[in-house]
């Protein structure tokens, strides 16, 4: 374990890159608390793009690097299905001349004393061959003799047949940490999981918030991927809201989680609403989310849901699909969010006047999460 110079080796592993916001400023929360409790230990994160991540996210911890070996063992497995490519991950890190192209990678891997599935809601049945970051994660340890955690990971829902497997994987883990109800219920039949929150609530800070007066009064957030109800009925959707609630587009700011895919929805309608300010992620990174008090949300996107509240700003969830994104705004409303979520699209919902976190419950979940990085990252 550790590098040659005697440092500790931290391996976290994440889905930044895409770009995704969300993704982004979870991975930004755990290298903030690096940079703060471990400066001088040597921190990799292993994500599918890691070049933007460097550019995005390098200057938080003073030794962190990046790379993908163990997405890239995922992709080259030569099966979908996710037993198969847990089973695949393994032996990959058993013996790398399976996988002679990342060999160096995997021998790195082998001598972490900590391999971290940080959160965020990457494995479950949408994207079932990230199961095998998990499998190469307990296999990493188990040639280190490190510790495999995972913290604020959502897995529900779970891939075809799989519940099975993922109990069996986080049993190898020393932390198993979940965000939303459904995941903690699955592995708790034979798991000890603690179910606490998402990441974030560990990092919420004014790094997080647009500091200047450049924000507006009523805020959309709408995805155009993974929407089961269809992309121009969201956009339909959107607009009424808005006439009904009696939104002039100067009042309205539009905010983009995922380049590009979060534009979809509002080119529909931005011809409606000429002075709408659009904010793209380039600018959140930069900037901060232009969120505040007394602000009134839409956003089918989780994290604007969760640090918009965190400021004290009501809102409204659209859930674009019944069981992933239905499972991951609930579990913010479960929290104390104060926002209302809506599933049917078929009528506009009132607007509504109350809603964000109470100081004291942000407290609280900002302690839960402490406890779980102490238990991570014990020296």
């Amino acid at each position: 374990m550790s590098t040659d110079s005697g440092r500790p080796l931290y391996y976290l592993v994440g889905t930044t890159g895409f770009p995704n916001y969300g993704d982004e400023i979870i991975a930004a929360t755990w290298l903030r608390h690096l940079a703060q409790t471990a400066p001088d230990a040597e921190v990799w994160l292993d994500c599918p793009s890691p070049g933007p991540a460097q550019v995005m996210l390098g200057d938080l911890h003073p030794r962190v690097r990046f790379t993908d070996t163990l997405w890239r063992l995922c992709w080259e497995a030569p099966t979908d299905e996710p037993w198969g490519v847990a089973d695949f991950a393994q032996r990959c890190v058993d013996f790398p001349g399976i996988a002679p192209r990342w060999v160096a990678g995997v021998e790195l891997l082998a001598r972490a004393d900590v391999v971290h599935i940080i959160g965020g809601g990457y494995v479950n049945r949408i994207w079932p061959r990230h199961v095998g970051l998990l499998a190469g994660a307990v296999a990493a340890v188990r040639r280190s003799g490190g510790r495999a955690a995972m913290t604020g990971i959502g897995l529900y829902p779970a891939p075809a047949h799989c519940e099975p497997l993922l109990r069996e994987l986080a049993q190898r883990f020393e932390v198993v940490d979940v965000r939303d109800a459904p995941s903690a219920d699955m592995l708790s039949k034979t798991v000890s999981v603690t179910h606490t929150c998402d990441d974030v609530f560990f990092g919420l800070g004014p790094q997080l918030y647009r500091q200047d007066d450049d924000v507006r009064e009523v805020m959309v957030c709408m995805q155009s991927d993974l929407v089961e109800l269809g992309v121009p009925r969201l956009a339909g959707f959107v607009l009424d809201t808005l006439r009904d609630w009696g939104v002039d587009s100067t009042q309205l700011g539009v905010v983009e989680c995922i380049p590009r895919v979060d534009r979809e929805v509002f080119s529909l309608i931005e011809h409606e609403l000429p002075d709408a300010r659009f904010y793209p992620l380039s600018e959140l990174m930069d900037t901060g989310l232009p969120a505040a008090p007394g602000q009134t949300w839409i956003s089918s996107r989780f994290h604007p849901h969760l640090i918009a509240s965190a400021v004290g700003a009501s809102g409204v969830a659209v859930s674009v699909s019944p069981d992933y994104y239905a499972t991951k705004h609930r579990s913010l409303i479960d929290l104390g969010s104060g926002w209302t979520m809506v599933e049917d699209v078929t009528e506009t919902p009132a607007r509504p006047t109350d809603g964000g976190y109470s100081p004291e419950a942000l407290r609280e979940y900002r302690m839960r999460k402490d406890q779980i990085a102490r238990q991570v990252y014990a020296r």
